[in-house]
């Protein structure tokens, strides 16, 4: 069992895709509960796997029983099952909401949703360049359905602009993987990674120039400057369970850039050691400030959680850029990145969902039914978000600026990012309940002029709704997972310790895969 389990995460969700597929006719109830306990399998899948690998060990699974590297291989170290496991945690509350009513608006919700866990699942594991471009495609594909679920004008508008660009990374990545093919006669990641240090001077260009696409693709991806303008509509106009699970998405391509930065061009690749360095934390500090002004300049919360979405990758990638200590201050702020976006995208939904006629734009409405509780959701969501103690983004934030001594530019930028945050945040919440508190301790009689100060409309107040379980549900593990982050701050900090130190000696997982030696 042991040696198939790298496997499992990739096979759970593509067979159970399948699955409902065949099972398409069957009431949505039963779909429901058959994707629901196949998100609670995979997580158990990813524990384990993640138990299997937490003290060093590598595990290599060869489809076919081919060696490497002739054949397809999967490999799972601590970096590929943390990944793993962040996903499917996601996955599990943005699929609860989701079967609040979002996953019967169009057809084929949950097999997009497998289909997406399998493409997301086989990107982190997979350890062939090629066959990350094929698991790239099937995520894409997938996503490409997810975002324009549900229809309408503007969602399929931004889902357009969302599918032409990633195609046409798409197509950038097969010449990046032709062109490293060509200048080392390889895919397989770990021997690109042995070949690199010995590359004929001749080909260091082809080498080169397929590297630095590698980067404008994975870049793509993760939404960096100046390739993010996709990011903000897609996520703001497609439904609140799809972009709370799209917070993973850019996480893939920081992956990407991560692993082959370690890798491929790490400091024993040679002369093409370090070849990403001197665009990376350029890029990432200006992705920081497009996302602070976006934020600062959104008019509505699901706007404004994608933009700050913008914010946590510059953030992500400032850290991996600046060695190891910074990659291991990355690791640990990812999870909390991404499970505090999603939290803010089904707030969003939340809120919008109980102002039918104003939803989440930041304009003074009528009274908000259970302010009090969505804004003490907010506002832990809030300094969740920007980083504030007591917090997992604290925590995660102040490893990545100790990681930066000698570069005090990186903390005024990242420091007045988190502080133009805040205020956007702060904005955000004033317009959303103080309204809504004032509205609901304003007198009104049908018919009465509303009073100076009071809504743009005089729209009757919308009924008074209890929370649904699956809102509970769903918001609440959120919440939860991101003070486990903070709780176990300790034991997940060395984790991440022990995990970027794995990826500093990129000998441990050439040997595992060419050799079968850990």
């Amino acid at each position: 069992m042991m040696a198939h389990l790298a496997i499992f995460p990739i096979l759970l969700p593509l067979i159970v895709g399948i699955l409902l597929l065949a099972l398409a006719q069957l009431p949505i109830m039963v779909q429901r509960w058959v994707a629901v306990a196949s998100v609670l399998l995979q997580i158990g899948a990813a524990v384990a796997l993640l138990s299997a690998v937490a003290g060093g060990d590598m595990l290599v699974y060869r489809l076919g029983d081919w060696p490497a590297p002739w054949g397809i291989v999967l490999v799972a170290d601590r970096l590929a099952a943390w990944m793993v496991l962040i996903t499917t945690l996601l996955a599990l509350p943005a699929l609860v909401f989701a079967s609040g009513g979002v996953d019967a608006q169009g057809r084929h919700f949950h097999v997009l949703f497998q289909m997406q866990l399998f493409g997301l699942a086989g990107a982190f594991l997979t350890g062939d360049l090629f066959n990350l471009f094929v698991f790239f495609e099937i995520l894409l594909i997938a996503s490409y359905g997810l975002a324009l679920h549900g229809g309408g004008a503007a969602r399929t508008r931004a889902g357009l602009h969302y599918v032409v660009m990633n195609l046409a990374g798409s197509t950038a990545f097969l010449f990046a993987a032709g062109l490293i093919y060509a200048a080392l006669g390889s895919l397989n990641l770990a021997d690109l990674a042995n070949k690199a240090s010995t590359l004929a001077p001749d080909q260091l260009g082809l080498a080169r120039a397929g590297g630095l696409l590698l980067l404008l693709v994975f870049g793509l991806k993760a939404a960096l400057l100046p390739l993010h303008l996709w990011l903000p509509r897609a996520y703001a106009n497609t439904s609140a369970p799809v972009a709370a699970l799209f917070a993973i998405m850019t996480k893939v391509g920081i992956y990407a850039i991560l692993r082959t930065h370690t890798l491929l061009f790490g400091n024993a690749a040679g002369e093409l050691a370090q070849l990403f360095d001197p665009w990376l934390l350029p890029l990432a500090l200006a992705t920081i400030v497009i996302g602070t002004l976006g934020a600062m300049a959104a008019d509505s919360l699901g706007k404004l959680a994608a933009y700050l979405v913008l914010v946590s990758v510059g953030t992500l990638l400032t850290g991996i850029s600046v060695g190891t200590q910074g990659i291991a201050a990355a690791l640990y702020y990812l999870p909390h990145s991404t499970f505090t976006a999603a939290l803010m995208f089904l707030l969003a939904d939340a809120i919008k969902r109980r102002r039918p006629k104003t939803g989440d734009r930041f304009v003074q409405s009528v009274d908000l039914p259970h302010h009090a509780v969505l804004g003490a959701l907010f506002f832990a969501a809030a300094v969740a978000v920007a980083g504030l103690p007591p917090l997992s983004g604290f925590i995660g934030k102040f490893l990545i600026l100790r990681a930066t001594p000698e570069q005090p530019w990186v903390w005024v930028i990242i420091l007045l990012g988190a502080l133009m945050s805040v205020i956007a945040l702060a904005r955000a919440g004033s317009q959303l309940f103080l309204a809504a508190t004032t509205a609901a301790r304003a007198p009104k009689t049908a018919g009465t002029p509303a009073p100076s100060g009071a809504p743009l409309t005089a729209t009757p107040r919308p009924v008074v709704t209890s929370f649904e379980a699956w809102e509970l549900l769903s918001i609440g593990g959120l919440v939860c997972l991101i003070l486990a982050m903070t709780v176990a701050a300790g034991p997940a900090v060395d984790f991440a310790n022990a995990t970027a130190l794995q990826l500093a000696n990129p000998a441990l997982y050439i040997s595992a895969v060419l050799t079968g030696q850990p």
